[in-house]
């Protein structure tokens, strides 16, 4: 930047602002190149299907009969639907929104969040969301991996003496110190890649597995709580559980930092290309399990559907271990913010 010009005059407002401005994108540039998300933008449109699947499609899913259950078989159809549409439409929203400012892309929701609110006001709303949100999912993600290790280790091995569920969620938590030093979003590619099949592949295990058994003796379909405030408590429940497993946006804009973008090609293309087809797997996985889960079992329906199967041993295990597999997966993407 000119401090002033030889002969002594200082240079035009015009120039200043423009050395400013050089000077804001050269910084911009530098921290862009250091973020784990956005060293790499050379992700093809299909990272944004995998990445979206596995951040949305997680163990949620086998609570899905449990939600059904506690709605009845009208407003649970009707709420995973109207689910299914509302977050579709959403996630197309913040696709549009990364870009909607020419030459600027919001890769992170608080700097969304400050363009809209304002510079201070933007990230005293956003980031304590986003900081509860990661934690809370962290939180869930260690819990359900080390509960998975755990019964997938009961089945495979019926007759090793029982091993504590802390050390399975130690066990758990060990396996993102190696991963956790990758050095950007695009480099957990191929474990994301990974993870959204294994949530496809546990899913069908769940669903198929639960239609083989066929539906149960004295199943019955009615509200199980007593009183009117219960019923009222539970459908909460179940409207929660619902939204838990559609709960998978908190990362849509750091996937579309990503990918590359140019004033003739923009990140939305193929981007939106991706959340499509994700959005095609999550109705595969979701609307088989819960309506097959809740048709099987009624309102008897453990709040993991796994729980309720007890035979194939084989397939409950080995679903058991693809959700260890989905989660690792999921941990790593989920909290990229």
């Amino acid at each position: 930047m000119y401090i002033q010009m030889t002969d002594g005059v200082p240079p035009p407002p015009e120039q200043s602002s423009l050395d400013h401005r050089i000077e804001e994108l050269e910084r911009q540039k530098e921290i862009d190149d250091w973020l784990p998300i956005t060293s790499s933008r050379n992700a093809k449109w299909w990272y944004s299907t995998f990445h979206n699947v596995t951040a949305m499609v997680g163990a949620g899913v086998l609570g899905l009969p449990y939600s059904m259950a506690q709605l009845g078989w009208g407003p649970g159809i009707a709420v995973l639907i109207l689910s299914w549409i509302i977050t579709l439409y959403t996630l197309w929203q913040m696709v549009e929104m990364h870009e909607m400012v020419p030459g600027k892309r919001f890769d992170r929701y608080h700097e969304l969040g400050q363009f809209a609110f304002g510079e201070r006001l933007g990230l005293y709303i956003i980031v304590p969301q986003q900081i509860i949100v990661e934690v809370g999912v962290c939180i869930v993600y260690m819990v359900t991996g080390g509960q998975s290790l755990k019964k997938f280790h009961e089945l495979a091995c019926q007759d090793c003496s029982p091993i504590r569920l802390s050390f399975f969620v130690m066990i758990f938590a060990s396996s993102h110190f190696v991963l956790s030093h990758l050095p950007n979003f695009n480099s957990i590619s191929g474990v994301s890649l990974v993870a959204a099949i294994m949530s496809l592949s546990y899913s069908t295990i769940a669903w198929t597995a639960t239609a083989a058994k066929g539906v149960q003796e004295d199943v019955q379909y009615g509200y199980k709580s007593g009183t009117t405030a219960s019923t009222v408590l539970s459908f909460f429940t179940g409207l929660g559980g619902i939204a838990f497993a559609y709960a998978g946006h908190n990362v849509v804009l750091e996937i579309q930092a990503t990918i590359p973008s140019t004033p003739s090609n923009p990140s939305k293309g193929p981007m939106w290309r991706g959340v499509v087809v994700a959005y095609v797997v999550v109705a595969l996985c979701y609307f088989p399990v819960a309506l097959v889960g809740y048709g099987v079992f009624g309102n008897a329906v453990l709040d993991n559907v796994l729980m309720s199967l007890k035979t194939p041993v084989w397939a409950i295990a080995t679903a058991n271990l693809f959700v260890v597999m989905h989660v690792i997966g999921s941990y790593q993407v989920s909290p990229i913010t």
